[in-house]
């Protein structure tokens, strides 16, 4: 199987480029399902190829030696910076103007320059790690791609004010694939890089997607950060060609740390801003004004997970430096930040925006501490994260549409008025804080790592980790609260809605089952390689987690017929019933019963936290390059 690994990268990269293509040139709506849904099971079916490879710990390099690639990447950046200039001169951007002209400078400069003899013998390459991500884009992707169809569709009969303009929307998801597995495939920095700013790209399009005045601030606000970590990722590049003659992704991590600081500094620092840490998090909250597909797929379960995955490669170079230090410190304060924060919100996608920007500071922690067990805890934050956020995101986007409202105190009666989604949101918050589900086995991971790092640390995990309980709850009680009859409105979903939430929901419960295969077979053999540790899981943990598993299983699924078999009975209001719809006699009128939820504003101001958060980050973030330059 490995002589076929060529073709599986080639055909990742290219195929949903392809389809990317096809969509955009495409001017009937009714063709999309014809090409799109086949394309994506193809893609799953590829994707999950990659397990039939056969890797232990050491990565199958692809040389991938052509001699036109490289020029016309840069022609391709060259056009995508003067696109985004002029956009950015016609709004009187200075920032982003700025920003793409230092960077097209720089990068035309290193290559026809000192770059010219820059040489990787081979560009691509796959190891393990690559292949949970391959797995993550391929599989949580592409069925977030099939998601859009009917949602696209639905979204523009909601919204007759947003110009129809599916054919650009639906190739941009197909055309980030391709740019995502490129990210992940590449050991070449500059081609990295290249696939990198893609992503950024097709983030800043979709993001300004309404076209409204908020949707295009959004988008520019994600396009100067992203552009201020692209061009430090160019320069990092740069540094380490000028240092050490190299600009291979797998030559540089097997440099010592304390020769590489510097560059690994502004790799982290891309990393970082792509992964939407403080003080770079605001970006990511105003995405989600985009379409929910944007949300699920670029800045949830795919496109900041490029961010994390590029810090945790240099994980083992970070550990033990202060630089790795500065680091850690970044991503326990977003995760402290961001949870807390998560507590005073009403609007669902704001609750996932923060919680994402949560977890990837968790992820960075890990990161930054380096160690076997916090890498180990990182990758399987990784994986379990993409797949309930996931879900998540597309619950909320289907709510949105049937109920015209995606705040949770709207949500009430959810159990009976969606049976169906509402059990598939479930299943999607319980795998973010439930045992046994996947976040709760790998925050108690990360958990481990930190008492063994630094004790101390690992009070700050609990404090966040305790708020994330808190918000977590008061959604799920929400959505399980009947206070008077509802009728059923989720008949309207389209299939394709249906498959893919339904398919994630399986994911969901799926990997949390089998969580010590992924492990054992995917995530131990790449820290062995680079640490000759692992994980040690107990059989008796396992088996107490699986059978906590088959019951937790069959909680939902009582909820299936929920709204046709239940039968309501009135509240005890102390005797002041009126009717039977939960009224009750005040002492001037008669009112309605509500029960709403505490959001604390006052403790958890979201602008207070971001403020103190931001000042936070902008000090441990100069500190990463006061660090890297000494």
């Amino acid at each position: 199987m490995q002589n076929h690994v060529p073709f599986l990268l080639y055909f990742l990269m290219l195929f949903p480029l392809l389809i990317g293509a096809l969509a955009l040139v495409n001017r009937w709506s009714s063709l999309f399902k014809k090409f799109i849904y086949p394309g994506v099971i193809v893609l799953i079916v590829v994707s999950i190829g990659l397990l039939a490879i056969g890797l232990k710990g050491s990565p199958i390099f692809v040389p991938a030696h052509f001699s036109w690639i490289e020029p016309f990447m840069l022609i391709i950046e060259v056009l995508l910076a003067a696109y985004i200039l002029f956009l950015a001169l016609r709004r009187k951007d200075m920032i982003v103007s700025i920003l793409i002209a230092v960077q097209t400078g720089l990068l035309l400069w290193f290559h026809f320059g000192a770059g010219h003899s820059a040489h990787v013998e081979n560009n691509l390459f796959i190891d393990l790690f690559s292949v949970i991500m391959g797995l993550i884009i391929g599989v949580i992707g592409s069925l977030i791609a099939m998601y859009a169809v009917g949602y696209m569709e639905d979204f523009h009969a909601h919204h007759e004010e947003v110009k129809d303009r599916r054919p650009l929307f639906l190739g941009l998801i197909f055309i980030f694939l391709s740019a995502m597995f490129g990210v992940c495939f590449s050991n070449n920095l500059m081609w990295l890089l290249f696939f990198w700013e893609i992503t950024t790209v097709c983030s800043f399009i979709l993001i300004g997607y309404k076209q409204d005045d908020q949707s295009i601030a959004n988008s520019f606000l994600a396009l100067r950060w992203n552009l201020l970590g692209g061009l430090a990722f160019l320069i990092g590049i740069i540094v380490l060609f000028k240092t050490h003659h190299t600009i291979a992704l797998n030559e540089m991590m097997s440099l010592p740390g304390t020769l590489v600081l510097l560059p690994v500094a502004l790799l982290c620092f891309a990393g970082l801003t792509k992964s939407a840490q403080l003080p770079c998090s605001s970006w990511l909250v105003g995405a989600m004004v985009a379409p929910t597909p944007v949300s699920a797929l670029l800045h949830s379960s795919t496109m900041v997970k490029a961010g994390v995955y590029l810090v945790l490669r240099f994980a083992h170079q970070l550990q033990g430096t202060t630089l790795g230090l500065f680091v850690a410190m970044v991503g326990l304060i977003t995760f402290l930040i961001g949870s807390f924060i998560c507590i005073s919100q009403n609007d669902a996608k704001k609750i996932l925006a923060y919680s994402t920007i949560a977890n990837l500071g968790l992820i960075i922690l890990c990161a930054g501490v380096g160690t076997y067990e916090a890498v180990w805890a990182g990758i399987l934050l990784i994986i379990f994260h993409a797949v309930a956020k996931g879900l998540l995101f597309l619950c909320v986007g289907g709510i949105e549409h049937e109920t015209g409202s995606r705040q949770v105190e709207d949500m009430t009666g959810l159990i009976v008025r969606m049976p169906k989604v509402s059990v598939m949101l479930q299943i999607g918050i319980a795998g973010m804080f439930l045992a046994p589900f996947g976040m709760l086995i790998s925050k108690w991971a990360v958990l481990r790592a930190m008492i063994d790092f630094s004790p101390f640390s690992a009070v700050f995990l609990i404090f966040g980790s305790a708020a994330t309980l808190f918000f977590w709850v008061k959604w799920l009680g929400k959505v399980l609260i009947v206070d008077k009859p509802y009728e059923n409105i989720e008949k309207g979903i389209p299939t394709g809605q249906w498959i893919a939430m339904g398919t994630l929901s399986v994911l969901t419960v799926f990997i949390c089952g089998f969580f010590a295969w992924v492990a054992h077979n995917l995530i131990d053999p790449y820290v062995a390689a680079i640490y000759g540790n692992v994980m040690v899981l107990s059989k008796g943990n396992i088996v107490i987690m699986g059978i906590m598993l088959l019951m937790v299983c069959l909680f939902p699924l009582t909820f299936l017929d929920y709204g046709s078999g239940v039968k309501l009975s009135d509240p005890y209001l102390a005797g002041a019933n009126v009717g039977h719809k939960g009224q009750y006699q005040a002492a001037l009128e008669v009112k309605d019963m509500e029960m709403k939820n505490y959001y604390l504003n006052d403790y958890f101001n979201e602008e207070r936290l971001m403020y103190l958060g931001v000042i936070l980050g902008v000090l441990f973030v100069l500190g990463l390059f006061v660090l890297g330059g000494a």
